[in-house]
């Protein structure tokens, strides 16, 4: 049995003054009871070390086996986390032929996941690596999107509706506005953002409904070892719903941690929507119509991502998000910047930045 001298060293090397928890003593004991035998080796042969995590309370951690085998440990609290929607949706990626984590030990009662490992690393690694082959990365996970959206079926997984978007959007006047610039909208600047988040809400519903993973983005997708062509995989796939087709296809290229050049950015979403028509997807059949709900769809990301990144600092003590808010600002202006209805935001913004400045965010 591992022991918890054993798991000192694994937890100090990612927080060197962390103490043993309770829920590391959990785990530890999930691996001895379940794991190990499992695989039938002992629990002391089985390497642990972390993985990754992410903005919720899961953790990963790498599992070695002794014949150097790997495997994923996925930490989810139950009383923070709920597993069932990342098992569900995980069925529902591999039945559509997506690389995705296979389940092969499930504790949802304790919150422990043991799932398949596809690698370390990841498509922001790669592209931040090799830039010169974004477009030879990215073509592969247009077909990737275009193969979960043709997988979807209504009433699966739980809608992407009005009182989903609208709480999403108030995140950004309580944690944004209020918390962080410590300047809470007025009644003016109050109507302003109700009457606006109403019509990104309107357009949002207005868009035709498929499988949304919610979070695609660069750093959730894994470029898979040992496959000769380019071939993603993809992860963090728990939070899905049924919602507007152009959700996911702005996640990607309006992403949180890297940006791209609008030409390149154009040509990616044209080859998109020309790919999703052919494949019979209800995308509209104008490109600028598209473009349109695309770039108002990814308002409603942006204000929201301003408000979760804030949040994260202030409720949830993970400060590096706040680097990535001049990210999330740029992109709000550029977009306001382009439709009649969205413009008043950008008096918003200049308040909030002759407050607080940020640094300049250029693409």
């Amino acid at each position: 049995m591992l022991e918890s001298s054993d798991f000192t060293s694994i937890v100090h090397s990612k927080m060197p003054f962390a103490p043993i928890t309770p829920r590391d003593e959990a785990m530890l004991a999930w691996i001895d009871q379940q794991v190990a035998p499992a695989f039938a080796v002992s629990a002391a042969g089985i390497s642990v070390t972390p993985a990754s995590a992410d903005a919720s309370f899961r953790r990963y951690f790498r599992l070695t086996l002794p014949d150097g085998k790997t495997r994923i440990l996925m930490d989810a609290p139950p009383e923070k986390e709920d597993s069932r929607p990342f098992v569900q949706v995980a069925g529902l990626l591999a039945a559509a032929g997506i690389a995705a984590p296979v389940v092969e030990i499930g504790d949802l009662e304790q919150g422990f996941l043991l799932l398949s490992d596809l690698g370390r690393v990841d498509y922001l690694a790669a592209l931040k690596a090799e830039p010169e082959l974004a477009d030879a990365m990215m073509r592969p996970v247009l077909d990737l999107l275009l193969t979960w959206q043709t997988a979807s079926r209504p009433g699966i997984l739980p809608p992407y509706d009005e009182a989903l978007l609208r709480r999403e959007l108030n995140l950004f006047p309580e944690w944004c506005m209020g918390r962080h610039f410590a300047s809470p909208p007025d009644a003016k600047e109050a109507a302003l953002l109700e009457k606006t988040f109403a019509a990104l809400i309107a357009s949002a519903l207005a868009q035709p409904r498929v499988f949304v993973h919610r979070d695609f983005m660069p750093r959730n997708l894994m470029l898979l070892e040992n496959v000769t062509a380019l071939s993603p995989a993809v992860l963090d796939f728990q939070d899905a719903v049924e919602g507007p087709i152009t959700y996911d296809l702005v996640s990607l290229f309006r992403d949180a941690f890297i940006s791209w050049e609008e030409e390149q950015e154009l040509d990616w979403v044209i080859r998109y929507w020309q790919k999703a028509r052919a494949a019979m997807l209800p995308v509209h059949a104008d490109f600028g119509d598209f473009w349109r709900a695309y770039e108002w769809m990814g308002m409603q990301r942006h204000l929201k991502v301003l408000g979760i990144f804030c949040r994260l600092h202030y409720r949830d003590v993970k400060s590096h998000y706040l680097s990535d808010l001049p990210r999330f600002i740029a992109y709000v202006r550029k977009t306001a910047n382009r439709y009649i209805e969205l413009k008043p935001l950008l008096s918003i913004f200049d308040k909030l930045e002759a407050k607080a400045p940020t640094v300049q965010y250029t693409f």
